[in-house]
């Protein structure tokens, strides 16, 4: 699947002062990565505040990506859950003909083992009518899905084409790039390392910060997937503070005050999360004029 090698941007949902979807803002954001350079986007996912959203709103979210992306670059839907029943119900009811893959995060709160999170996910693969990306989260889901647990669904499914790999964990990632099928592909859900994953034979990553600053981060991670070392990580040690802090205080506050700064939406979240503070604000403001 080629056209995942690359970044791939886990968009935001902008909001306007009175909560509401901002359309408008949502549209200048696609626009922005797209024409920055990026290889896909990826709708619903964590970033998205999607855990906030009514359906009525996830639904509007859908549509106005399908119509700013207007078919320029792949799109991935985050369909996901604790409730294996209820995934399996969208993914037999929802019309996936915009959409090339799915993203499903494993089973969070319930803390399923090892066989529990294969069963989940072999039942996903028998319903999704499209590819299958896994997204192993543990910071997030308070589970692990291990490398051999990984493998397994890979070599058991063919529509299961690709992990999402956020355990933060180099290690497990290579593990998971030692021991996989031939064209299954390993994709960083960490920005911070997802260099030394693409060089270790990764295939790129779903990102946050790609979106904030899309012509650089792409453009390293391309240049990671060439080979071209030393000035891969000459953007990425451009980029490294820039991702150290749209993370301090919470994703995605962070990276919605870099685009306030660059003039696109509000920086405006959903409770229980909160808006960055006015010394991160500053600091932000002050990387983005300095490398602009």
């Amino acid at each position: 699947m080629k056209k995942f090698v690359g970044t791939g941007v886990a968009l935001v949902t902008p909001f306007k002062k009175d909560f509401s979807v901002d359309v408008d803002g949502l549209k200048r954001v696609v626009n922005y990565v797209i024409e920055g350079g990026v290889e896909y986007l990826v709708v619903l996912g964590t970033t998205a505040e999607t855990a906030t959203l009514t359906q009525e709103e996830k639904e509007l979210v859908i549509d106005t990506i399908i119509e700013a992306n207007a078919n320029r670059l792949p799109l991935v839907l985050g369909v996901g859950g604790n409730n294996t029943r209820k995934v399996v119900e969208e993914l037999k009811t929802r019309d996936f003909s915009k959409f090339d893959a799915i993203l499903s995060v494993s089973p969070y709160y319930n803390r399923p083992t090892q066989e529990g999170i294969y069963q989940h996910f072999k039942a996903i693969a028998e319903a999704s009518p499209i590819p299958v990306i896994l997204y192993n989260v543990p910071g997030r889901t308070a589970s692990n899905v291990l490398p051999a647990t990984v493998i397994r669904l890979a070599n058991d499914f063919e529509n299961i084409i690709a992990i999402k790999e956020a355990a933060g964990d180099i290690v497990q990632a290579m593990r998971l790039i030692q021991n996989k099928p031939e064209d299954f592909l390993v994709i960083s859900g960490d920005d911070m390392i997802t260099l030394p994953i693409v060089l270790a034979g990764g295939s790129g990553v779903i990102s946050v910060i790609g979106q904030g600053f899309p012509k650089e981060f792409s453009q390293m991670v391309r240049l990671g997937v060439e080979g071209n070392i030393k000035e891969a990580y000459q953007l990425h040690y451009q980029l490294a503070d820039s991702i150290d802090m749209i993370f301090e205080q919470g994703n995605p506050a962070g990276i919605k005050e870099v685009f306030k700064i660059l003039g696109l939406i509000e920086n405006i979240v959903r409770l229980p999360l909160v808006n960055v503070d006015n010394n991160l604000a500053e600091r932000l403001h002050n990387f983005i004029l300095k490398n602009s």
